[in-house]
């Protein structure tokens, strides 16, 4: 056992605690208290981390880690221009993995896992195309969730393809557990969200899908109109599966479906209508923003207000680095405090990044808060709060600087 220090320690669970400690043995939390309390508690050796701030380990609720190397790709395929529409992004992504040689986007996944270790983050929730990838996984010292992508529209594969994820879905070894995403509401058939809703339930797992992201899903879900129908499934060989005007919105698509529970994510969410959000607070759905990747992408922002009012469950992802300048959550919980003025106060955007995450990806018995019985994956961070525990939320969100990473009450060496 070891008892760790610091001049303030942040549950999340509960309020900051000045002169903050907490005790791990054997990679979990034993207790939380003062640090006199522990030391009248135990008999174990004390790290003093001094002036430092003890926080939970940043949750990453969605991100691709398999596109790190996105900009570096970019420049050397001689495709390096920022798309002014949605669908010239979707354009770019396709030219550049098709164009890669054996061996680049392992790499790329493995420098995005380092990424979000060095910045505090401790889980994520991945999303994975490349089935190939999967062994990388195995050993990461992440926790999370690795939701292995499905997208298609021919109902000949569709059969072949549930069977090749739930193989792949339970061969999942190490640190993540097991999580499937159908793409979005425009890129995977009826018929396959139906299959994947199947396999979600029999597995006992959760579901992750983009919702919503722009204004030409809106178009297209509405009346088979704009860059979708007339690019996006063109490119994709998909002309004979256009689907007839269907006069909705993707949230009320896919509850028509029955697949909205409280197993699914909904990702960004900028597009959705009052109406919207009411029917995924009504099924529980969890929602992950991702206001930086959202600007990057020229796709508009997301009604926190609303979302937040609502009281639907909120948490936050990086997405990748494609649409993103770095995998960091507390550059994200940053530009969401300034891209939502006055909407979320310090104490709510940790939450979002470290237990609403959690909760999103069903982990929160593991990780999200520094409470006995979860793993001890917990970040040192300096903010020159000083004692003031009143303050630390504040003085968190406007310069924290992480300082040393732990996994399992094990540090991280960069």
């Amino acid at each position: 056992m070891r008892i760790y220090a610091a001049a303030n320690l942040l549950p999340i669970s509960s309020p900051p605690i000045a002169g903050g400690a907490l005790a791990v043995e054997d990679g979990r939390i034993v207790a939380v208290g003062t640090l006199n309390e522990l030391r009248a508690q135990f008999s174990a050796p004390v790290t003093d981390l001094h002036e430092s701030v003890i926080m939970p380990g940043l949750v990453n609720a969605h991100t691709h880690l398999e596109l790190t190397h996105f900009p570096a790709w970019k420049v050397r395929k001689d495709l390096d221009y920022l798309p002014k529409r949605y669908v010239e992004w979707i354009q770019q992504v396709v030219k550049i993995k098709r164009a890669l040689e054996p061996g680049e986007i392992e790499h790329s996944a493995k420098e995005g896992m380092r990424l979000c270790l060095e910045s505090g983050t401790t889980a994520v929730g991945d999303i994975l195309s490349d089935f190939s990838l999967i062994p990388l996984y195995r050993d990461t010292p992440l926790t999370g969730r690795l939701f292995l992508e499905a997208i298609g529209h021919d109902p000949i594969l569709c059969d072949t393809l549930i069977a090749r994820l739930e193989t792949a879905l339970l061969g999942l070894e190490g640190g993540l557990l097991p999580g499937v995403s159908p793409h979005t509401p425009h890129t995977v058939s009826a018929h396959l969200f139906a299959c994947l809703n199947a396999l979600s339930e029999k597995l006992g797992i959760p579901k992750a899908v983009h919702l919503s992201e722009t204004t030409e899903e809106v178009a297209f879900m509405h009346d088979t109109t704009g860059a979708f129908a007339d690019i996006l499934y063109p490119m994709a060989h998909w002309e004979q599966y256009l689907p007839h005007p269907m006069r909705t919105t993707s949230t009320r698509y896919l509850d028509d479906l029955g697949v909205l529970d409280t197993s699914t994510i909904a990702v960004h969410a900028v597009h959705v209508t009052p109406n919207d959000v009411a029917l995924l607070k009504e099924r529980g759905v969890s929602v992950v923003l991702c206001p930086r990747s959202n600007d990057r992408l020229f796709v508009g922002c997301a009604p926190h207000k609303l979302l937040k009012q609502s009281g639907i469950a909120l948490a936050l992802g990086t997405d990748s680095l494609a649409s993103n300048d770095s995998l960091s959550m507390w550059d994200e919980m940053r530009y969401l405090q300034q891209a939502a003025p006055g909407v979320f106060e310090p104490r709510e955007l940790l939450t979002m990044a470290t237990l609403g995450g959690a909760r999103a990806l069903h982990i929160e018995d593991r990780v999200g808060t520094l409470e006995p019985g979860k793993r001890a994956d917990f970040q040192v961070i300096a903010c020159g709060s000083g004692n003031d525990a009143s303050s630390i939320e504040a003085a968190l969100i406007a310069r924290a600087e992480v300082e040393q990473v732990y996994i399992a009450g094990t540090r991280y060496l960069q």
